[in-house]
């Protein structure tokens, strides 16, 4: 059973409250590629094109178009000049939440500080006028948030989180098919997952890669599952359930044990990075001790996801 629903955020504020959202007016997201939307958007891109915001003049050659030339200048210098725009790109964020159980697990507790952190990332895309859609996923399938823009949307995104809940099995392989074949537009997708998947995570992770988004794999970990010798949570004899498939195993908590343990989770965090790194994903390892205003406004900024 998952760590106790009662103890869970109920209301919008708790994900994210006033202070938060002052500090994170002023960052938004970074796509590290300069992308086209299918409509006009909000995102200023370096490409010139036809908008309302005037960015530079060139010298009319032939076949321009004569909408654009400043009749003004040609009657000061009787010379030809073209008006050139800032063109302005649509820039789409997606943020994926695992919401199979061994994510409600931890103190912190890795569901809610996915939560809190989903809050955060979609309330700057909102402030920033991105197009924000937000998904969770397990082996019930995928929930979905899609096509938010604008502040005033916020309270629709933080009551949509608050309905997510962590049970049952991973879906990581089909959520990422069904989404990679579902997107709209292009931009910057976030996966927010602890990554412990007995299925793997490399076919879900091929499924987006490439495929026009700047991905960016955010392993959440507890303490406890980070440095099990530095909490009290692990000590004598044990009878472990996992919390997905109720699969069972009895273990003595011993030094050699924690030493092995430690050695496995290293190596699997280290292969899913190297996977990453293989197919231009950006793979972040988070603790869920870390404030999250460090993790927003110090880590993030610095891995070229927030400026």
């Amino acid at each position: 059973m998952n760590q106790a629903d009662s103890g869970r955020p109920t209301r919008v504020d708790e994900l994210i409250d006033s202070k938060m959202m002052a500090r994170l007016d002023q960052i938004d997201v970074v796509s590290r590629k300069i992308f086209s939307g299918k409509i006009q958007g909000e995102r200023r891109s370096r490409r010139k094109g036809v908008s309302v915001e005037f960015a530079d003049y060139r010298p009319y050659v032939h076949g321009d178009d004569l909408r654009f030339i400043d009749w003004n200048i040609y009657g000061r210098l009787d010379r030809l000049f073209l008006k050139l725009f800032m063109e302005e790109e649509d820039l789409s964020l997606v943020i994926g939440i695992d919401s199979s159980g061994s994510m409600g697990w931890g103190k912190p507790d890795k569901f809610l500080y996915a939560q809190k952190l989903a809050m955060a990332l979609g309330y700057i895309g909102l402030s920033n006028q991105n197009r924000v859609s937000l998904f969770s996923y397990n082996d019930e399938g995928i929930q979905l948030l899609s096509n938010l823009r604008g502040r005033r949307r916020t309270s629709e995104l933080g009551n949509w989180l608050l309905q997510q809940a962590p049970r049952g099995g991973e879906g990581f392989e089909s959520a990422m098919k069904t989404i990679s074949g579902a997107r709209s537009g292009r931009g910057v997708m976030i996966i927010l997952s602890d990554f412990l998947y007995k299925g793997g995570y490399e076919k879900g992770l091929r499924a987006v890669a490439g495929r026009g988004f700047d991905v960016f794999a955010m392993q959440v970990l507890s303490p406890e599952e980070i440095d099990p010798a530095g909490t009290s949570s692990f000590t004598g004899d044990l009878r472990l359930t996992d919390i997905e498939d109720e699969d069972t195993a009895e273990v003595t908590i011993s030094p050699l044990l924690l030493e092995r343990y430690r050695r496995n989770l290293n190596g699997w965090c280290g292969n899913l990075r190297d996977f990453c790194v293989r197919r231009d994903i950006t793979h972040m390892l988070v603790d869920t001790s870390t404030a999250l205003d460090t993790l927003l406004l110090d880590y993030l900024r610095r891995r070229g996801l927030l400026k």
